[in-house]
């Protein structure tokens, strides 16, 4: 995409009462993923999603680069690798480092005033937080996810829901798509645009939807990664 351009506003306005929000998706930017920046703009230009969190793992550049351009319909997001599962920071400001613990991590985005994202959580397949990681961040928790448009194998969407609930936790629904085709099968609807004031008090009176993307789409992160190796080592 080219910084020089006037940032372009693809999103529906305030007054719309159907904002279709992704919390979870993968860029070029992330090893395995391969949604462009005209992808995410074709993708809010259509009306497929309204908002769409740009969540790469442990970078949040590409992210910041297609905020710039498309403004509030992307949030700028991080999948971060902590020493005992994923966590994911939103309405980041600055890049958060990979390899600490789940509760440093956690502090860590508090501390940018982000809100700290859990997805697909108990997974053990995928870098899932454990329910007993995820008992001793409790109180750092904003958003758990319920549904993961990728949770094939492993589904934990009912324990999710039973902890949410038990804990006063807000709940999404993301695709955690890491190629186009992926997008707008899983999401999130709220009232308006939401912003980082305005998330959780959204979240409150949110609609989950969950239809299953392509089959095909869940070979995204293996072609992806091999795809990407094969252009690197034939550099």
């Amino acid at each position: 995409m080219d910084d020089s351009h006037e940032p372009t506003h693809f999103y529906k306005p305030e007054t719309s009462s159907v904002i279709k929000v992704d919390f979870h998706s993968h860029s070029i930017a992330s090893p395995d993923g391969s949604i462009t920046g005209k992808q995410y703009q074709h993708t809010l230009d259509q009306g497929i999603l309204d908002c769409i969190a740009i969540t790469d793992h442990d970078r949040i550049d590409f992210a910041q680069t297609v905020h710039k351009q498309l403004g509030p319909a992307i949030i700028i997001g991080e999948e971060i690798t902590t020493t005992k599962g994923e966590l994911i920071g939103l309405f980041l400001q600055e890049k958060i480092e990979p390899g600490q613990t789940p509760f440093a991590t956690a502090e860590a985005i508090k501390a940018q005033h982000g809100l700290v994202y859990v997805p697909h959580p108990f997974e053990t397949i995928r870098k899932g937080i454990s329910m007993d990681e995820l008992k001793r961040i409790t109180r750092l928790v904003d958003i758990i996810e319920i549904y993961n448009g990728r949770a094939i194998l492993q589904s934990h969407s009912r324990t999710a829901i039973a902890w949410a609930e038990e804990y006063h936790v807000a709940q999404a629904a993301a695709s955690d798509a890491h190629g186009q085709r992926g997008l707008g099968y899983t999401y999130t609807t709220v009232e308006t645009m939401p912003s980082i004031n305005t998330t959780l008090a959204l979240l409150s009176n949110a609609h989950v939807t969950n239809h299953r993307p392509p089959v095909s789409t869940l070979l995204y992160p293996k072609l992806n990664r091999a795809k990407k190796k094969f252009l690197w080592n034939s550099m």
